[in-house]
């Protein structure tokens, strides 16, 4: 084959996507963040957009933080924006659908492409270490005798945190729209409200808590995981005989009208960028679990969320 020819052919299949990830030249990745600096969506964004140039996925990635309504305002902009961009990708996960469900923004989740489920950190309930309740089974007690009397404190309305409440009060037979919820903008108000004997529960992602409960500021009575978390020896609501699992998970989405082949490549991109150093070191340092669900798997997840979590939600009142 003459060179002309050969150059030729190589620069077709690349414009198809059809190249092999190392033969293909690593691109300007943009990541649309859709919160503010600090968060969960971004510190999982920025973990990965290192991790990707660490793969050479990428030889640089700029970073767009627009946050507000559960991330539906970045949503927008990134549908919007990013039609066809083969090298752009969104951070999202369980607080988005929660969002969704009860924000009904005009923009769907489905006009984008889902690529992979990264990680998924679980909730840990806890009590003021004062709290005259000891356990999960004093807390159905006391929910059970008079709902409004358990003040429930967490993230935002919404929140994993706020539908596990729900759940709990499903499972045990109280009516989830009669839950006391107080919601607080920042981990750091609902650690004061806990700590301060403000709330009766509180819920947040175990790291959020981990130094208070080592140091019996607060008790953890129980976390949302299947089984309990690696090295932490706190019982699971399900041993305790509640069955409800569920994570604050993260994953990633492309932007809408791309390729199955340049879906594809985004999906290489990110399984490479998640076996890097780079990555190993984020999860470590952010207690995340591992929870990686890529292409299609990740799609028919993401279905399944939106009916797990728009039950619970409508019954409790969160969606109008």
């Amino acid at each position: 084959m003459r060179r002309s020819t050969f150059l030729h052919s190589v620069a077709a299949l690349a414009a198809a996507g059809l190249l092999p990830l190392s033969a293909k030249a690593a691109g300007n990745f943009k990541l649309m963040l859709p919160a503010n600096p600090g968060g969960g969506w971004d510190t999982t964004g920025r973990a990965l957009g290192k991790a990707l140039t660490e793969a050479k996925v990428a030889d640089t990635v700029t970073y767009d933080n627009k946050g507000g309504a559960a991330g539906a305002i970045g949503l927008a902009q990134f549908v919007n924006g990013s039609k066809g961009d083969p090298n752009a990708l969104m951070v999202m996960g369980a607080v988005m659908l929660g969002g969704i469900i009860t924000g009904k923004p005009l923009v769907k989740l489905e006009q984008a492409t889902p690529i992979a489920r990264l990680t998924s950190e679980y909730n840990v309930f806890v009590l003021p270490a004062n709290s005259p309740l000891k356990t999960i089974k004093d807390v159905v007690a006391q929910l059970k005798k008079d709902p409004g009397s358990v003040k429930w404190g967490g993230g935002s309305r919404g929140s994993t945190e706020h539908i596990a409440a729900a759940m709990i009060a499903q499972k045990v037979g109280v009516d989830p729209a009669k839950i006391n919820y107080v919601a607080f903008r920042g981990g750091g108000e609902a650690t004061a409200a806990i700590l301060g004997g403000n709330v009766t529960v509180g819920g947040s992602g175990y790291s959020e808590f981990a130094e208070y409960i080592a140091a019996g500021k607060m008790r953890a009575i129980a976390v949302t995981s299947a089984e309990r978390l690696p090295g932490i020896d706190v019982p699971t609501l399900k041993e305790q005989g509640i069955d409800i699992e569920i994570g604050n998970w993260r994953g990633v989405y492309g932007a809408p009208g791309i390729t199955a082949a340049q879906r594809q490549a985004l999906i290489d991109g990110v399984t490479a960028a998640l076996k890097t150093p780079a990555w190993a070191d984020a999860v470590k340092k952010n207690d995340w679990t591992p929870a990686v669900l890529t292409g299609d798997a990740f799609t028919k997840f993401v279905e399944h969320e939106f009916a797990a979590l728009r039950d619970p939600m409508t019954k409790a009142g969160m969606v109008s």
